[in-house]
């Protein structure tokens, strides 16, 4: 059986504890037993016995201490260990690690759509720059927080990530810091589905250095279609920030409510398009107003020319016939009475 340094150590180690114990009890036992005995010389001579044996324990227990602290290494300057055995495993592990370096190729083509995934301005946009100041880099801002209303400080209420149709006017709330005047910035809302511009700004900075601001986007109806949509804040042509939000629900059918303000102008020109006619529909119940034909029987207010028959009112001069109540000339009778 082949030992090596360290196993024959710890062995002696035990040994020497096993030792220590054995010492420690026989030495216990031989002075209680010395003290049962009679005659002073014989109980001295065990009681002595004992505290050697303890004595000894104690001597073996030191013995044991160094032998475990300070053999291995000792044994070791004088008989240097042979790693050779122990290295043998680990060149059969270095194969495995030569096989990681193929996975690590991977994520190197999964690093190449993290790139082009990084938000751009827009061409028809970084067209429009015209300031020639050169916007601070260290320039930050803060995540755009999306939300249907703000408060007078700029603050977002009620910010969602979730909006039903039909969404209206949307905000985009922001903080910035380290922005220098008349530098160029711009925010762009975009629909992720087929990039579509929905709202843009671009404009040279005239805010304070740092503070709140917002952005808002009111495009029609119809263009909120469902789906995701982000808003990105850039200074000159750095992308800084952004917002993203999902639109959730069919945009309003009605959407064509925008071409009630374009039906004013067919009510004006009467020649308006195949879509007006339905304004006509409208102007058709003007057609009660026909009834003012009905105010045509005016021409019956001729029947006042009936009302010339008024000339026969003239026959009441015939009622002077009641003239006949002249009559009263009978009263003359009163000749009559004259003749008493």
């Amino acid at each position: 059986m082949n030992l090596d340094i360290r196993t024959a150590v710890q062995t002696a180690f035990l040994l020497l504890l096993l030792g220590v114990i054995l010492s420690i009890i026989t030495g216990v036992r031989t002075i209680q037993s010395g003290k049962r005995l009679l005659y002073f010389r014989k109980r001295r001579e065990m009681v002595s016995r004992g505290w050697r044996l303890i004595f000894m324990a104690i001597l073996l227990g030191g013995f044991a201490f160094a032998v475990n602290r300070y053999a291995e290494p000792v044994a070791y300057q004088i008989f240097p260990p042979s790693p050779t055995i122990t290295l043998t495993p680990t060149i059969t592990l270095t194969p495995t690690i030569s096989l990681t370096p193929t996975i690590t190729l991977t994520p190197t083509l999964t690093e190449t759509p993290l790139e082009s995934s990084t938000p751009v301005l827009p061409d028809e946009i970084a067209a429009q720059i015209e300031t020639t100041i050169t916007p601070n880099p260290e320039s930050v801002f803060s995540r755009v927080v999306i939300s249907k209303r703000i408060d007078q400080d700029f603050q977002p209420v009620d910010p969602q990530t979730e909006f039903q149709n039909p969404v209206g006017k949307l905000y985009g709330t922001f903080s910035y810091d380290k922005m220098s005047a008349g530098g160029q910035w711009s925010v762009v809302w975009v629909r992720l589905a087929d990039n579509k511009i929905l709202c843009f700004l671009t404009e040279p900075w005239t805010g304070s250095t740092g503070g709140y601001g917002y952005s808002e986007c009111e495009p029609p109806a119809s263009e909120w279609l469902p789906g995701e949509y982000q808003v990105r804040i850039f200074v000159g042509l750095q992308w800084k920030s952004f917002g993203q939000f999902t639109v959730v629900g069919e945009p309003p059918t009605p959407t064509p409510t925008a071409t009630p303000t374009r039906t004013p102008s067919p009510s004006a020109t009467a020649s308006g398009t195949p879509t007006p006619t339905f304004t006509r529909t409208v102007t058709l119940t003007l057609t009660p107003t026909h009834t003012r034909t009905i105010t045509l029987t005016q021409t019956p207010t001729h029947t006042r020319t009936i009302t010339l028959t008024p000339t026969p009112s003239r026959t009441p001069t015939i009622t002077p016939t009641p003239t006949v109540t002249r009559t009263l000339r009978p009263t003359d009778t009163r000749w009559p009475t004259s003749t008493p």
